[in-house]
């Protein structure tokens, strides 16, 4: 037959033993991890804030402490830079009565003073904005926030990702789905992330990490929202100087594009090109889905079992992937898990 040169295995006899070995302590660890797993994640709860500075030094003038105690207190300080996102906001010319400057969505300003009106029972403090010397004005804090935006590209990413994730999840899903079934009607087999998976744990640790990263995301807006609207103010994209969970949330992000290049990699090696497009759709879908589920439910504070359920799951996928015999195709020299039709010729190996 077609490749019918016999089958060789990749590992002998005694590597066969060093597998099961290594296999039984990755099973050791995964267990060890479950059981700190709830230690962990109040330790990360506990180290989630921003410290703020001695306001006290006396190196400090006057203008200096007052703007620091405003940046941590208020997240954002004088001369903070913003750009009008809603469609046009007005901005009050006090203390004159019904004078108004309306700014349209692009146009930029920036924090020129603050203030408290106590008797104020929306909201009490009042943002004074500078878009140029002749248009300035106040409008009540909670209307800044929803209205404009850091100037900050980072800040800008991460407005754009939460206010439309939904309809970018819809598309990428839809996309996937009118594939699939342009696919099944052509009668080809569609590779999918764990259920007919490619010969490696890649895809499989890219969704962990997105389920980390939902997870660590949605438990900092549970208990520690303050967390992130400070760096949502002043991003950073170092996971140095900040508080653990924002650096465990920036690790996870970077090992995302990581481990990201190397499913790429063992994508276009193990499959064609067009089955290759396939799997990356469906993988995204899976990762979207992943990020939806978590932010959902973390929220009702049973993500985390979910969470602990997905990394058994993971260990489980690697252990059985350590153990399980591999051979080589005749013909092309992939990886296959068993004897007979290669998944990437389709040479037949007995």
């Amino acid at each position: 037959m077609v490749g019918s040169r016999r089958t060789e295995k990749k590992n002998g006899a005694g590597s066969g033993a060093g597998n099961f070995r290594s296999s039984s302590s990755f099973i050791f660890r995964s267990s060890f991890f479950i059981f700190l797993f709830p230690a962990f994640f109040i330790f990360l709860l506990s180290s989630c804030r921003y410290s703020c500075p001695n306001l006290d030094d006396a190196a400090l003038g006057k203008y200096t402490r007052d703007s620091l105690a405003y940046l941590y207190e208020r997240h954002y300080t004088w001369n903070t830079n913003l750009e009008v996102c809603a469609d046009s906001v007005s901005l009050v010319c006090l203390p004159l009565k019904d004078c108004y400057n309306v700014l349209r969505k692009g146009d930029r300003a920036v924090v020129a003073e603050f203030a408290v009106h106590p008797a104020d029972s929306v909201d009490s403090v009042w943002v004074k904005l500078a878009h140029s010397q002749e248009v300035q004005g106040w409008l009540r804090e909670s209307e800044m926030m929803r209205a404009f935006v850091p100037l900050d590209s980072v800040s800008q990413a991460i407005y754009l990702f939460s206010d439309t994730h939904a309809s970018y999840f819809i598309a990428v899903f839809a996309l996937f789905v009118a594939l699939w079934l342009f696919r099944i009607f052509r009668r080809k087999r569609l590779w999918l992330v764990c259920f007919n998976d490619i010969d490696s744990v890649y895809p499989l640790l890219l969704c962990l990490l997105m389920a980390c990263s939902a997870t660590i995301y949605e438990s900092m807006q549970v208990f520690v929202p303050e967390t992130w609207l400070h760096f949502y103010f002043n991003p950073t994209l170092s996971p140095f100087r900040v508080p653990f969970v924002l650096s465990l949330f920036l690790m996870s992000l970077w090992l995302f594009v990581v481990v990201l290049l190397a499913v790429l990699d063992e994508l276009f090696r193990q499959l064609s090109p067009e089955a290759a497009v396939f799997y990356l759709l469906g993988l995204a879908s899976c990762c979207i889905f992943c990020y939806f589920f978590f932010i959902l439910t973390v929220s009702i504070y049973v993500g985390y079992l979910f969470l602990a359920a997905f990394v058994c799951l993971f260990f489980k996928r690697l252990c059985v992937s350590l153990k399980a015999a591999r051979y080589r195709c005749g013909r092309c020299g992939q990886v296959i898990r068993e004897k007979g039709a290669c998944p990437h010729c389709e040479a037949i190996n007995q």
